[in-house]
């Protein structure tokens, strides 16, 4: 995170424990039923009330058997392994998921996407502040993550990497093979990473549009919760809400996310959240310790740009405004002053020489929205600078003076010796 952006007011403290209020990574299958068809015997003579009941439990129970053998018959015939190729080698385009018959489209998603979900232990060092000065805490934490390029581009979270204080990173595929994993680019605000193995031809999965999600429909996490001896583990549940904003322990909020009941545990960070289709829609990142069927994702639209990026320029360019800030609350408290404004990012410091300076913004102006959607935190404020590319022109509306205004900032790539 960009030092001279962040909340100068935000104490981060790690204590080497995810599994807290918030726990950094329930659902069921769906009950069988079973539909006889109705039998209409030919018109005979009349049998006795006796004999006829056992009649029809006969014919059910033949129907259910005919029920189950074609059950399997339609779960067989959902994918298709093209003739040549080996399983192992199967890309997620490979395989197509029929929608028409719901009570499997698990198996299909689970069939095209497994071998598309890694697993990542991390050798974590972090160093703390204690009674007796600064120590050094090593740990070891173990994650999840799903390709995304042949070449070996793996997306996670940023806390399975221990949010880049690291040493060791270690990724296992379903071969059983493992590699060393290359940290390219990560960021808390988000929680999100990009690890890249030297690796390729490995199979990839397919972005979904998180954006046309809706609740109530189909979601299936892939990932290794708690152990890898549980690898790839499979859970199936609803999009139970979206939008969702979730604060944790540490002081970290993050938001958009998509809440779902699919079973999501610890070591299931980092893995991906598929609809009915087989399409990622989330990077599962947390789920409530103290209540069930609470899991969190990340939406995949938030992480495309970024990912797009990296593979294509093999970095990421981050874009910059030249300020520190606080919301407008914390603001207040700290120096026991109100603001006109009911919410927003307070400029402490306007940096020289930055995009901020050239445009006019002022210490003690208040950005309220950039391009029309409402900002309330610098965390907000950086997750926004995503959407734009490099000398994109974006809209600030302030407020200075208890008076709106509105100023165009145009966005430059934050230069490399400004940490």
């Amino acid at each position: 995170m960009d030092e001279n952006e962040r909340n100068i007011f935000e104490e981060k403290n790690y204590d080497g424990n995810e599994d807290r209020v918030n726990e950094y990574s329930s659902g069921g299958y769906n009950d069988v039923n079973f539909v006889i068809p109705s039998i209409e015997e030919p018109k005979k003579k009349k049998k006795s009330r006796k004999k006829a009941f056992f009649g029809y439990v006969a014919v059910a129970l033949v129907a259910a058997m005919i029920g189950g053998i074609s059950g399997g018959y339609i779960v067989a015939s959902k994918f298709r392994v093209p003739s040549g190729n080996s399983s192992t080698s199967l890309t997620a385009q490979d395989v197509n998921i029929n929608l028409t018959d719901n009570v499997y489209f698990a198996v299909a998603v689970a069939a095209k996407s497994q071998k598309t979900v890694v697993g990542i232990t991390t050798d974590v060092v972090k160093k703390v502040d204690t009674f007796f000065g600064p120590q050094t805490q090593r740990g070891q934490s173990m994650g999840s993550g799903f390709i995304v390029d042949s070449n070996g581009y793996i997306v996670t979270n940023a806390h399975v990497i221990g949010d880049g204080q690291y040493e060791n990173i270690k990724v296992s595929l379903i071969d059983g093979s493992t590699e060393i994993g290359e940290v390219l680019w990560y960021d808390t605000t988000l929680d999100l990473a990009v690890v890249k193995i030297n690796r390729t031809g490995l199979p990839t999965v397919e972005l979904g549009n998180s954006d046309e999600l809706k609740v109530g429909e189909p979601a299936v996490a892939i990932g290794n919760p708690m152990t890898l001896d549980l690898e790839r583990t499979v859970t199936q549940g609803i999009i139970s809400g979206l939008n969702r904003t979730v604060a944790f322990e540490n002081g970290t909020v993050i938001e958009p996310l998509i809440q779902t009941d699919a079973s999501i545990n610890s070591g299931n960070s980092g893995g991906p959240l598929f609809n009915a289709e087989g399409h990622v829609v989330g990077i599962n990142t947390a789920k409530m310790s103290t209540a069930e069927g609470l899991g969190f994702a990340i939406p995949i639209n938030m992480a495309k740009p970024i990912i797009e990026q990296i593979i294509r320029d093999g970095k990421l360019s981050t874009l910059y405004v030249g300020i520190t800030g606080v919301d407008v609350e914390t603001y207040q408290n700290a120096l026991g002053v109100k603001v006109t404004a009911e919410y927003g990012v307070v400029v402490i410091e306007v940096l020289d020489n930055t995009p901020a300076a050239e445009a006019g913004l002022k210490p003690v102006d208040v950005i309220t929205a950039i391009d029309g959607t409402k900002i309330e935190s610098m965390p907000e404020l950086k997750r926004k600078l995503y959407q734009y590319k490099e000398n994109d022109k974006a809209e600030f509306t302030i407020i200075r003076n208890g008076q709106e205004q509105k100023i165009s900032i145009t966005l430059k790539a934050k230069p490399e010796n400004l940490q």
